[in-house]
């Protein structure tokens, strides 16, 4: 196993989008084994290569071998996608990712994540997000219950007229 210091973080490539969805469904299939995927594979595959690496602020993660071990998307101010191989989870690896997405959107940031998928709101809530909204999943493709987190730097909250509170 290699420390995730030693993965490089860098924007996406075309030739990365191969790997990234790779990533992309392997973590899924890991992580929510439960949830319906809108999608079939080569559909996923697709949706990398035309939209999501060219169009998207697309990070991936690389082992030293090339293969790409994870994926980050950033659209506007929504975290749109964070994935890893799920032999890379719990390596710091994740952390890595939200503290780029934090210093590349130091407004604040968004993201939806499935009500299923506990570890997520862990990892989320571990990172400062904070749940804003619940859904019946009725406006997502897989019709899944889902959450909306939100993260804002804490000197925005004190602009806003909020004082965080002390003990």
């Amino acid at each position: 196993m290699t420390d995730a210091n030693t993965v490089i973080i860098r924007r996406a490539e075309p030739a990365d989008a191969a790997g990234a969805a790779e990533v992309w469904l392997r973590s899924y299939a890991a992580a929510l084994p439960a949830v319906r995927r809108a999608h079939s594979d080569d559909e996923v595959r697709a949706w990398f290569r035309y939209v999501v690496v060219p169009e998207r602020e697309t990070w991936v993660a690389g082992g030293e071998d090339g293969t790409i071990v994870g994926v980050m998307v950033l659209q506007g101010g929504h975290l749109d996608q964070l994935y890893l191989a799920p032999e890379r989870r719990g390596e710091g690896l994740g952390d890595r990712f939200v503290a780029l997405a934090k210093e590349r959107r130091p407004e604040g940031l968004e993201l939806w994540t499935f009500q299923v998928n506990t570890p997520a709101h862990r990892f989320y809530e571990r990172h400062g997000f904070t749940a804003a909204e619940r859904t019946d999943g009725g406006g997502n493709e897989e019709r899944e219950p889902d959450v909306r987190y939100v993260w804002l730097p804490s000197k925005r909250v004190r602009s806003a007229g909020f004082e965080p509170a002390t003990s």
